[in-house]
């Protein structure tokens, strides 16, 4: 079982930028997705992006696309999640996931492993 987590969550200005980071232990070395959640207060937890940890495929949410970037460094056991041009909506706590045998899965419950968390807030 993989273990995961976050940091780089901060408060940012509209329109800014941060780089999270999922230190990974354990098993990491495959073709299963890993990924990216977030949770806003009183919101369902939404999927963000995921990315396979052997050959790097991607998917998105819609609504990150051409704005967020997952990728990942397997020498680090590490993966990211570029965040450029935040909005406020953006405000979250963004969870790292892992432990998932479904390709292109937008479920949480598709996905075994969980970091704890780190908060992003976007505001002027």
């Amino acid at each position: 079982q993989v273990q995961l987590v976050e940091s780089g969550g901060g408060l940012v200005q509209p329109g800014g930028s941060l780089r999270l980071s999922c230190a990974a232990s354990g098993r990491t070395f495959s073709s299963y997705p890993m990924g990216w959640f977030r949770q806003a207060p009183g919101k369902e937890r939404e999927f963000v992006a995921a990315i396979k940890w052997i050959g790097a495929n991607t998917y998105y949410e819609d609504s990150v696309k051409g704005r967020f970037t997952i990728s990942r460094d397997i020498a680090k056991n590490t993966v990211y999640l570029q965040m450029n041009s935040l909005k406020p909506e953006d405000t979250a706590v963004y969870y790292c996931v892992g432990g998932s045998t479904t390709w292109g899965s937008r479920n949480p419950a598709d996905f075994g492993s969980w970091g704890q968390g780190t908060q992003v807030t976007v505001s002027s």
